[in-house]
């Protein structure tokens, strides 16, 4: 089926507001300054208890990691956290691009949530921005109880490039000897470098986010052909098995459809209770942009209400 004519207006508006990478843009810093050119949409500022800005200890010998917290309007006395990692590519976007997102986040699942600035590519690529996923999460972990939460119900989430991070981190911490993780929340990530599966043929442009986009993220993250094996850059490289629990949001419409949908399988193969959850008729990064349009709210719901139950839990899963 093809798109709704309300999401074709959605697609339209968005690809026309965002740069021709891995094409006539190749530069991350053009392409960032074309976004950054472009006027921020007027949008209606969703309440939250609070909003801190923190800066943590990143790797040893980096940079400290800029954070944003969110504190929920309505939360249990000692509420999760929840540490999230944003889109972009691994190269664009950052704590203003998925602001919203974070607050409503923090409002519907009623948890604290951590917004990760962590080091883009080219600039800093892989390991930079899986090395600090994996520390920020252990700091947010170690000062759970201090920032007000509950460390043991501490979770991961991120969407596209994010995604991959979230996954990433959960990885770290099972194959380092903690943090206990609780959940893992991934929305279209992105995972496999390879991007070959049959949703990037058939979504290859016209829905946004496309084909070219990928492959030309994929090239700024990774240095070569090795690094596409790693495991803390492609977990389809790596064992599965003894993750927490996990939901999987996937739009239909969308290159990175079914490497998200196979890596959902391959996780309940490992034994990982996993649920995957396709959104038909949208497009990626619909659970961040697209907030007039009724699937948004409906996948945001679903999304929020998986983790909300995750984290009802006294303790995390065990390994």
């Amino acid at each position: 089926m093809p798109l709704s004519p309300q999401w074709q207006v959605f697609v339209d508006a968005a690809s026309a507001a965002f740069p021709a990478i891995g094409t006539t843009v190749l530069d991350a810093a053009e392409a960032r300054a074309f976004l950054a050119a472009r006027p921020a949409p007027v949008a209606e500022s969703i309440p939250v208890a609070g909003v801190e800005g923190w800066l943590v200890p990143g790797p040893l010998g980096a940079p400290e990691v800029p954070m944003r917290l969110y504190r929920p309007l309505d939360a249990d006395k000692v509420p999760g956290v929840v540490v999230f990692y944003h889109g972009g590519g691994f190269v664009l976007c950052g704590l203003d691009s998925h602001d919203r997102f974070c607050r409503t986040m923090a409002n519907e699942a009623g948890v604290i949530v951590m917004s990760v600035d962590y080091r883009r590519a080219p600039d800093a690529r892989f390991p930079a921005a899986a090395e600090d996923a994996y520390a920020v999460l252990r700091w947010v972990a170690d000062h759970a109880e201090s920032l007000g939460g509950d460390p043991a119900r501490v979770a991961v989430a991120g969407d596209s490039a994010g995604g991959n991070l979230a996954t990433v981190a959960a990885l770290q911490a099972r194959d380092n000897g903690g943090p206990d993780i609780a959940f893992q929340l991934l929305m279209y990530p992105m995972l496999d470098p390879a991007c070959d599966s049959g949703s990037y043929t058939d979504n290859a442009e016209g829905y946004f986010t496309t084909a070219v986009h990928l492959r030309w993220y994929w090239q700024q993250y990774l240095d070569g052909p090795a690094d596409a094996e790693q495991p803390y850059a492609n977990p389809f490289r790596a064992n599965l098995s003894g993750l927490p629990p996990a939901y999987i949001a996937t739009a239909e419409f969308d290159p990175l459809r079914d490497e998200g949908e196979a890596y959902g399988q391959r996780l309940r193969e490992a034994g990982v209770e996993t649920e995957i959850q396709r959104w038909n008729g949208t497009v990626h990064g619909f659970m961040s942009m697209a907030w007039h349009l009724p699937e948004t709210a409906q996948a945001n719901a679903a999304a929020f209400a998986a983790l909300r139950t995750a984290l009802s839990r006294s303790v995390p899963a065990t390994r």
